[in-house]
């Protein structure tokens, strides 16, 4: 169903109903572009931390809009063994819905945006049609605007016993609107006025005016003609009238108000939910949605993890899966379209799944890629696949696998890093992987060179992986790590290039990191020295705590075992496991420090989850 802002308000129901009555969720998200410094390539190179390609992403990519938003929602239905779906495509801009409200900059990348033309992408939609949002701060100034406009208003007409002081440059605008709105209450013909517009300092000044000049009898009001421009218009009325008219005007605003929140809504209620949200190579679309609808992103990773924890309880992404055993020695290629049509062929049996009544249906044949609605469709049924793969290795076979079930449970909230050599995923529950990466050198040279000359310089090391940081520096990766020293040792006397270890580059980097801190702190001191009464910085520390990774286990599980896990995990009821909150209540407000957090999290996780003790029965593995 495709969303815009002139159907958005009326189909709203139909959303919240779609996300109570599912069992898990697939998104996606259309961007205008991915990177707006380096190339796509530098922005993810293969030896990137964790850390270092969350800093990447936050710097170069969160300048870009998210402009469409594809939501399926999945509900099996038990009686005739199928997955009815029901699919939602939104088209989402940030249009200012009055002056005093957000004008969002955001950046275009030429490719990005002529790939997706490419594709028949309707940009029209977007700019003409997209739906409103505003994140939560934004959405709790413009309230607090809102109230204190109100609160003026309520201060004037107390205040309007004394006459207004009139500037000398405004009394002759002032005296020409007097004698008009005389002339107006004069006749008995006339119930409204019309001023022709002014500057808001002007109107602002008729209002003062006539509250003081005209207290009982008149309504007054602003309106915005198709032009934009802004006039007064007064009407005659009782004071029953009036206050009428003012209720309806509130109403009006609140209203607005709701409507400017939009596509918002939609994040809260998803996430209040505390359902299971599918993605395929999802990093990105998980940090847009946060950064545009709900929160800037934490300069931390750690603040970050547990911000999308609260927002997102439940996160799989459908290309780690794909990527991991069993399914890593029988899918070649885990691009989403390549692996919607290989999860339709022997030893996976596709889903049986049919659109919602009133909904329309997608036909995978037809490939509508790149609509963010199709690519989560088909990204909802990659995981359906894999589950029921994973339900047919038990004993006995069970052939479809809930999106509660343990069976899944070692791929939940671990999001795909892409083209990172030994670190598979971003851990949002624990401390990532830190592989040794003593095999790894760091290569520095001039801005001529290119990939040839980096091949030629290590030519005698056999086979070598080049991954690029900028334009004069990358990691070269060596078949055996005693080579290592051999490598390093020939460039000391090299005057165009210099090679040290992976420990050697780290350690600098975290050297260069403390003395800036250390300056840092010293800078706080000397200013707490000198203005003895100023309170001091304060440094709230946020780290995750969590305890060490498994080790590496095996996938092929213990068919008892798991049959007895998997149906365990099936004897909770649903009314159990239904989220009690409102759908359509927001999260709390603003960016939270760890506490927050947490309690938020408390407060967002299902009623009636299952243990939350460690799955047993696969694990994703700690090497690539």
């Amino acid at each position: 169903m495709e969303i815009i802002r002139s159907n958005f308000k009326i189909n709203l129901h139909k959303v919240y109903q779609a996300i109570e009555e599912a069992d898990f969720f697939a998104i996606d998200g259309e961007f205008s572009g991915i990177s707006n410094g380096p190339s796509v390539t530098a922005l993810t190179s293969g030896f990137d931390t964790p850390e270092e390609r969350y800093q990447k992403l936050k710097k170069h990519s969160m300048d870009f809009l998210l402009f469409q938003f594809g939501l399926c929602a999945f509900k099996y239905d038990h009686t005739d063994s199928k997955h009815v779906t029901k699919s939602f495509n939104f088209y989402v801009f940030p249009k200012p819905f009055s002056r005093s409200s957000p004008d969002v900059k955001f950046v275009c990348q030429s490719s990005s945006i002529d790939f997706l033309a490419s594709q028949g992408f309707d940009f029209n939609k977007v700019f003409c049609s997209g739906i409103p949002y505003l994140n939560q701060e934004e959405e709790r100034q413009l309230r607090e605007q809102f109230d204190e406009k109100r609160s003026q208003a309520n201060g004037a007409g107390a205040l309007a016993k004394c006459p207004v002081t009139i500037p000398e440059d405004q009394k002759k605008f002032i005296d020409q609107v007097i004698e008009k709105i005389e002339d107006f209450l004069q006749s008995e013909e006339k119930r409204s006025l019309e001023l022709d517009p002014c500057t808001g300092f002007q109107r602002k000044l008729i209002y003062q005016t006539l509250s003081w000049k005209y207290p009982k009898g008149i309504h007054v009001e602003t309106l915005e003609t198709d032009k934009k421009e802004r006039h007064i218009v007064i009407s005659k009325v009782d004071e029953e009238e009036r206050k009428r008219r003012e209720q309806e005007k509130y109403t009006k605003e609140q209203e607005e108000l709701n409507d400017a929140v939009g596509f918002s809504r939609v994040i809260h209620a998803i996430a209040n939910s505390g359902k299971l949200v599918v993605g395929h190579n999802m990093l990105l679309d998980v940090m847009h949605t946060i950064h545009q609808f709900y929160c800037p992103l934490p300069a931390d990773l750690n603040e970050f993890k547990e911000m999308a924890i609260c927002v997102f309880p439940r996160l799989l992404d459908t290309k780690l899966m794909a990527s991991t055993q069993p399914f890593k020695d029988i899918i070649n290629n885990t691009s989403l379209a390549e692996l919607e049509k290989r999860l339709k062929e022997t030893p996976f049996d596709p889903p049986k799944v049919e659109s919602a009544e009133g909904f329309p249906s997608y036909d995978t044949a037809s490939e509508q890629l790149h609509e963010a609605g199709y690519d989560a469709y088909i990204t909802g049924l990659c995981f359906i696949s894999m589950a029921n793969y994973l339900g047919s290795l038990l004993s006995p076979p069970k052939m479809c696998v809930s999106a509660r079930s343990k069976l899944i449970e070692p791929f939940f909230n671990k999001l795909f890093l892409m083209r990172v050599m030994d670190i598979p995923y971003l851990n949002l529950e624990g401390p990532d992987l830190q592989p040794k990466r003593d095999h790894v050198l760091h290569v520095t040279f001039p801005k001529e060179w290119k990939t040839s000359d980096l091949y030629q310089l290590f030519s005698a090391f056999g086979n070598i992986q080049i991954s690029w940081i900028d334009d004069t520096s990358a990691f070269v990766s060596l078949s055996q790590p005693e080579q290592v020293q051999i490598a390093v040792n020939t460039s000391k006397y090299a005057e165009s290039y210099r090679i040290q270890t992976y420990a050697e580059y780290v350690g600098k980097k975290q050297k260069g990191k403390q003395v800036k801190r250390k300056w840092t702190e010293d800078s706080w001191k000397e200013v707490d020295r000198k203005r003895p009464h100023m309170q001091g910085p304060c440094y709230h520390s946020n780290s995750f705590t969590a305890a060490g990774m498994l080790g590496k286990r095996t996938l092929s599980p213990d068919p008892r075992e798991a049959a007895l896990e998997d149906r365990e995990s099936e004897e909770v009821s649903d009314s159990e496991l239904e989220q009690t909150d409102s759908c359509t209540d927001p999260l709390p407000e603003g960016r939270k420090k760890s506490k927050k957090l947490k309690r938020m999290k408390k407060e967002l996780s299902l009623a009636g989850s299952v243990s939350d003790s460690p799955a047993v029965l696969f694990e994703v593995p700690d090497t690539w």
